[in-house]
């Protein structure tokens, strides 16, 4: 299952399970803490906690919900930043680890985080982010699972300058129409990349008009020599979604689904136009969230996850399987 980005209160959210970013005592404290304390009922929640204290940094207990919508709240200690050679991203994986499983234990098939450590505790949000990232990509390579980091506004989740700049850069190059030149440039840096030769072309495969769109997805799966298994997780897709794909000749996918499904193939701007046309879109130098994803795909960062971050930072839907709250299109 697939890892979405979202703005929004954790205490709202109508998941399985919630995470608390704890404190070793378990007692009620400050920030998403004290919100999910008070919003669980505070003496409750004090109550169930008492005999679980206290847990170690890196430990996670689980409670029930009370009154909140998830059923159940996991809590975790997060380590408090020192600087970083503490072993505290040791301790912040651990964390998100220990509550994934817990969360599995229990029979929970969604979960939502908060930033763990990423405020009071002083943990720098990016490394943060990335430490949350990386666990929960490990997580989901083994398990199925909805996942959620749950935040509050766009800008806890910080981009790199050096991207954005970059970013910012091609947008204003699309809009003066130099999209042409710049693959011109590029494509002989990137030759390397594509130099499969698989027993059709890529061309020969996307070619015949009569071929849906889910055929010409399953032909290239198998031209890449990947599973479908490696190629629905590695597009953020719900197992579910992908089966629809599979079953049915003549559904057509979102198109934020297609170029999570080029994406995870790691397929070329070329072939990711061509795949997109299959399914009735086209790629548009107006678009935000176009530009974003030809921006990754041209400088060959096939990460679905780093490029959630930086379409999730823009307000602009995220690549894979639907996210709460939102629609198939």
């Amino acid at each position: 299952m697939p890892f979405s980005i979202v703005q929004e209160d954790i205490t709202t959210m109508r998941v399985d399970a919630i995470v608390n970013a704890a404190n070793p005592g378990l007692v009620m404290g400050g920030g998403v803490c004290g919100a999910i304390f008070r919003a669980a009922g505070a003496q409750e929640m004090e109550k169930a906690c008492r005999p679980l204290a206290p847990i170690a940094v890196g430990e996670a207990v689980i409670t029930p919900g009370f009154a909140l919508p998830a059923k159940y709240v996991i809590h975790t200690a997060g380590p408090v930043y020192q600087g970083g050679s503490e072993g505290e991203a040791d301790l912040l994986r651990a964390s998100y680890l220990n509550s994934l499983r817990l969360a599995l234990q229990q029979g929970c098939t969604s979960i939502a985080f908060p930033l763990i450590s990423s405020g009071i505790y002083g943990y720098p949000k990016r490394e943060a982010l990335d430490i949350a990232t990386a666990a929960i990509r490990d997580f989901l390579a083994e398990h199925d699972l909805e996942i959620y980091l749950a935040v509050l506004n766009r800008q806890a989740v910080e981009i790199e300058e050096e991207l954005l700049a970059g970013l910012a850069s091609y947008a204003a190059e699309e809009r003066e129409g130099r999209h042409a030149e710049l693959l011109e440039e590029r494509a002989e840096s990137h030759q390397a990349l594509y130099s499969y030769v698989p027993v059709r072309t890529v061309d020969s495969l996307l070619a015949d008009l009569e071929e849906s769109f889910a055929e010409a997805l399953f032909r290239l799966i198998d031209a890449k020599g990947r599973t479908d298994v490696e190629v629905y997780k590695r597009a953020n897709l719900d197992r579910r979604h992908f089966s629809k794909i599979r079953s049915n000749r003549d559904y057509v996918p979102s198109k934020r689904t297609v170029l999570a499904l080029a994406i995870a193939l790691e397929l070329s701007l070329e072939e990711t136009e061509i795949l997109l046309k299959k399914a009735g879109y086209a790629l548009s130098p107006s678009q935000m969230f176009d530009v974003i994803v030809q921006y990754f795909i041209i400088h060959g960062m096939y990460d679905v996850y780093a490029i959630n971050e930086v379409l999730f930072s823009y307000g602009l839907p995220l690549l894979g399987s639907v996210g709460k709250g939102e629609k198939e299109c």
